[in-house]
């Protein structure tokens, strides 16, 4: 293969994981990023410090001889913890099989990790403080805010959600883009449970703990140094909304202010109230894990959930879109990660049959990743709906427990979960069609039972090869 120099747009986890296969082959990337360098500076407030790394994922990071340094400070979760309104908590499995099960890494950790690994690669250079304002979908040249204008032999935009390739792709550079950009009416919130004062978890570490209030949950993840990162999941209007509790707290404020009389303590008890009440309502047990609640619910920004498509995705041999520049997804499947991580993979594979050949190359991946990033978004948003409301649900209970002994039982059964989850080797799509079928039949059987002790596992596993 020629010498080649590729452009890749965004240094977060997708470009820096990418540089490093493309350094692998010889092929030199000079990587563009908008922000300053992160191993000097700190993550803004309120941005998710930490993911859920599963086998979709692992296997990229195999490839690129990371693997083991990641998972040796990841926090192993097997199932999650459910946490009732009384405080009741019971653990519901990922999998019937005990090596299965995700990994809570830090996202920072991670990206300095693969930043590290690619300048360890003397192709690989990283540009800071580079925002790509626009790309000629003619020349192949990117241009930056500072000036600056780059051109490889290609682009790679790995820039996210907010993709400036991709949109001068949308305005003028490709005719009949179809874009796409949904939002859920729920938001999101960053919450912090610290270790306890001895440096120890405060709740169960190897699990991801779930609050499943209907319509709307808290999620709690655990971080290597004994706390947990918190997300706070409610609509942004409405009853039980991030609207209605800040709307509390202004009329609280105002009462304190015709009253006027010692304002700034009141006002402060005020704003404390709006946010405990609701808490105390609906997350009691938390309340002692959280110091930092009220402070951290006012300080820390409100994030939105959406999901983006597009296509085509690529220009030619010119440009290519990958991870959440091409298809952003909300977090409920812990997917968003593996997904652009396996993005990564399959184009390798790709430029191992192709070469240099951009376009050739960029055209099989398209047409190959396409309709699994439907497939992920789709079961992505639809896992929402169940984590918040299904995991209360006695049949939905039922059905988890009797694929968790399926898997115990049969080690070629898979739940549509473990296909997504820890099956790397089968497509999202396909995880998608074959799991929606057994949930149905597994749901349909789980309804006429009280206890799944009554159910043939047998009868029940051969319904599904038959299905």
């Amino acid at each position: 293969m020629p010498k080649q120099k590729i452009t890749i747009i965004g240094a977060g986890l997708s470009g820096s994981l990418l540089a490093i296969y493309l350094a692998k082959r010889g092929i030199a990337a000079d990587v563009y990023e908008s922000r300053g360098d992160m191993r000097t500076a700190e993550m803004s407030a309120g941005r998710s410090i930490n993911l859920a790394l599963s086998n979709r994922g692992i296997a990229a990071l195999k490839e690129v001889g990371l693997d083991e340094y990641m998972l040796a400070e990841a926090v192993p979760m097997h199932g999650r913890m459910i946490h009732a309104t009384g405080g009741q908590t019971k653990l519901a499995p990922y999998s019937g099989r005990k090596d299965e099960y995700i990994n809570s890494v830090s996202r920072s950790g991670l990206n300095v990790a693969l930043m590290n690994e690619a300048e360890k690669y003397d192709g690989v250079k990283f540009f800071f403080n580079e925002k790509c304002v626009d790309f000629d979908c003619q020349s192949g040249e990117a241009k930056f805010a500072s000036g600056l204008i780059a051109k490889g032999d290609t682009v790679i935009a790995t820039d996210g959600a907010g993709s400036a390739v991709r949109d001068a792709m949308m305005h003028g550079g490709i005719s009949r883009f179809n874009f796409s950009q949904t939002w859920l009416e729920h938001g999101y919130k960053e919450l912090h449970i610290p270790p306890a004062a001895n440096g120890d978890f405060q709740m169960e570490k190897n699990a991801l703990h779930i609050w499943a209030r209907g319509a709307f949950m808290m999620i709690a993840l655990p971080n290597f140094d004994g706390s947990f990162t918190c997300t706070l999941f409610l609509a942004h209007k409405g009853e039980n909304s991030f609207e209605e509790i800040v709307s509390r707290r202004l009329t609280q404020i105002n009462a304190d202010h015709k009253n006027n009389f010692h304002l700034s303590a009141l006002s402060a008890k005020s704003a404390a109230n709006s946010v405990l009440d609701f808490f105390q309502t609906n997350f009691p047990d938390s309340i002692p894990l959280m110091p930092t609640l009220v402070e951290d619910f006012f300080t820390n920004p409100t994030g939105n959930l959406g999901t983006i498509k597009c296509f085509p995705w690529n220009v030619g041999g010119k440009a290519l879109l990958l991870g959440d520049s091409a298809h952003a997804i909300v977090p409920f499947y812990g997917q968003g990660m593996n997904a652009s991580f396996e993005d990564c993979r399959i184009l390798n594979q790709l430029i191992e049959q192709h070469g240099a050949d951009w376009k050739t190359v960029f055209d099989e991946f398209t047409a190959s990743r396409k309709p699994n990033a439907d497939a992920i978004a789709q079961m992505a948003e639809e896992n929402f709906f169940e984590m918040r409301d299904a995991v209360a649900d006695p049949i939905f209970v039922r059905k988890r427990e009797l694929e968790t002994k399926l898997e115990h039982e049969f080690p070629d059964y898979f739940s549509k979960y473990s296909m997504v989850t820890f099956r790397e080797d089968l497509p999202y799509s396909v995880a998608k069609r074959k799991g929606n079928a057994q949930d149905k039949l597994l749901m349909e059987i789980c309804a006429k039972v009280d206890d799944v002790s009554e159910i043939d596992l047998n009868e029940v596993v051969a319904e599904v090869r038959n299905a």
